[in-house]
């Protein structure tokens, strides 16, 4: 009995034995597939195939044929893939350009910023998975909640944002649950502006040098990608939020504690826990836990890449930012209009 083998584009090391043999060619591919008989147990069954070596080959033949023919058809989805991709990096970049020109003019909502965004991530329940970053925080009945109080401007300057990016948005509009995390994004990117900026003087043009070459603009990918929340119809339920201003330090370890984050998280996240972040550090620091991470961010402020609290930070509101929501990665994309070929003008 012979063994039938197939010799595709992987050149064979042996020059191939001169034996009957079919070919058969993908049309679109340079494919060739060989059958030839070769002997088994040095007994040869002659020049002839056997009734099933040439149902193998033809076998083989088709299916090689049909992924031929399907190639283009994977061609066609990676392209759409990175049209996709394409689309929400230029609506991304469209985006943090209006917050960053609306924050730039209102530098005084930033901690009311940080804190709209934290309260919004911290209705989720790890129990039920419900809550969490969903924009429920826009609905008037939870805006006006006691633990919110204060952040009105703060949810009048993303509303201002949404109408203008809406605007332009090729693929409807922006949810409430992405804007309001891009918004706590291009606040903070603020702060480590100005920090830079201060460090060399308050020169402007230095400073933007400072934190282009220091600085921690390159962390934020893993953030960019977690863009397609869903927006909630319904407020979250009451009770889930701290009054952070006059929640104990232990209170704030517990909540945290509760969706996943320690001390050290909670040391980072200071400027989200009120409009002074000083006075809010000196509360953490009383906390032996607390102490020490409060104390390392510190440090690292003062030093001119503030690389250890940027990252850390950067991090955590990463780890948060997306608390029981499925991002759907094709959200913001949309089908580009058709080229009628017989209209053009030659």
């Amino acid at each position: 009995m012979g063994l039938i083998s197939f010799l595709s584009t992987v050149p064979s090391l042996l020059p191939v034995v001169p034996l009957p043999s079919c070919t058969t060619y993908a049309p679109h591919h340079a494919v060739a597939i060989r059958c030839k008989i070769e002997a088994v147990d040095g007994i040869s069954n002659g020049n002839e195939f056997s009734r099933r070596d040439v149902l193998y080959c033809f076998g083989t033949a088709i299916g090689v044929e049909l992924l031929a023919s399907s190639t283009p058809f994977v061609e066609a989805a990676s392209a759409a893939d990175l049209i996709q991709r394409r689309q929400r990096s230029d609506f991304q970049t469209n985006i943090k350009s209006t917050l960053y020109t609306l924050i730039k003019a209102n530098q005084d909502l930033i901690p009311s910023i940080l804190t709209l965004a934290l309260n919004d991530i911290m209705t989720y329940d790890k129990a039920t998975k419900t809550g969490g970053p969903n924009g429920s925080i826009h609905f008037s009945s939870e805006i006006s909640r006691p633990e919110n109080k204060g952040l009105s401007s703060a949810l009048n300057l993303v509303e201002e944002a949404k109408k203008e990016i809406d605007s332009y948005s090729k693929a409807g509009p922006i949810s409430y649950a992405d804007l309001i995390q891009f918004a706590a994004q291009s606040a903070l990117k603020s702060t480590f502006l100005a920090s830079a900026i201060r460090k060399c003087g308050g020169n402007e043009e230095k400073g933007n040098l400072l934190y282009t070459a220091y600085g921690s603009n390159g962390q934020w990918g893993l953030f960019d990608r977690q863009f397609g929340r869903s927006d909630t119809q319904e407020p979250d339920p009451a009770g889930r939020v701290p009054q952070w201003e006059k929640a104990s330090v232990q209170e704030m370890k517990d909540k945290l504690s509760a969706i996943g984050l320690g001390p050290r998280q909670l040391a980072v996240m200071s400027a989200f826990l009120g409009p002074d972040q000083a006075a809010t550090e000196a509360l953490l620091a009383a906390d032996k836990d607390v102490f020490p991470w409060v104390e390392k961010y510190q440090r690292s402020r003062e030093t001119v890449s503030e690389t250890d609290y940027q990252v850390d930070l950067i991090t955590t509101l990463t780890k948060i930012a997306s608390l029981g929501q499925d991002i759907n990665y094709e959200a913001y994309t949309y089908a580009r209009p058709k080229v009628d070929l017989s209209k053009l003008k030659l």
